[in-house]
């Protein structure tokens, strides 16, 4: 039991080591050796633990995924009320990158440099975990609290909108404080920007793919 503790500390250490070089240096130009001597481990350890350097780089970023997902489960302990987890979700994953930013850096590597696989990591964790969410939204849609939309549509666009924010942040930088960008995002989400009188009955029929109709003022020329 101890050799294996021993086995599995070593191991995360290389990978913590291999994140902050891939993160910093980029796959191509990070080098093993490199690695080992900060390390001060043979190149023979390493290998003995991942095979090739990409092995290591794909283990670094299947780690990354699984320490998000372990971040918002543990965001959302105790957390009972069904729309206050969708909120703690979104909170705990943005949060898990603005405050490591090299695993953002790792997942735009994978993409770059391995575009032979045939998804990228990040979204073969979130296909393994949408399931959950779905089910939930499932429940809400029954007790009236969301809207009867297809939850696959409700989980696509939650998904794609959290996704883009976190490369935007990584890109542009945290342009507002993190707290009221968050409850930004959730406002927009669970309220809309449509005003009570703009809204016309119960909405679009979305499940049935009818566009959204929107009743727009008459169009007046600038030369009347």
């Amino acid at each position: 039991r101890l050799e294996e503790d021993l086995s599995c500390a070593r191991r995360e250490e290389i990978l913590d080591m291999a994140t902050a070089l891939f993160a910093q240096h980029g796959y191509s130009d990070t080098i093993t050796q490199d690695l080992a001597e900060r390390l001060q481990v043979g190149k023979g350890t390493l290998y003995r633990y991942f095979p090739s350097k990409r092995e290591l780089f794909l283990a670094a970023v299947d780690r990354v995924m699984r320490r998000l997902r372990e971040r918002v489960d543990a965001g959302l302990a105790g957390v009972e009320d069904p729309l206050e987890r969708v909120a703690q979700a979104i909170r705990e994953h943005l949060a898990f990158f603005a405050k490591n930013p090299e695993y953002v850096e790792l997942l735009i590597q994978e993409r770059a440099q391995f575009k032979d696989r045939a998804k990228p990591t990040y979204f073969e964790h979130r296909d393994c975990n949408v399931e959950r969410w779905r089910a939930l939204f499932r429940g809400l849609i029954a007790d009236g609290r969301v809207r009867d939309v297809p939850v696959e549509r409700i989980t696509d666009v939650l998904s794609d909108l959290v996704y883009g924010t976190m490369f935007t942040n990584y890109f542009t930088g945290q342009r507002k404080p993190f707290d009221a960008q968050v409850q930004d995002l959730l406002d927009i989400v669970f309220f809309g920007i449509l005003s009570g009188s703009e809204r016309k009955g119960p909405g679009p029929d979305e499940s049935s793919g009818r566009s959204v109709s929107l009743s727009r003022p008459p169009h007046r020329s600038c030369h009347a």
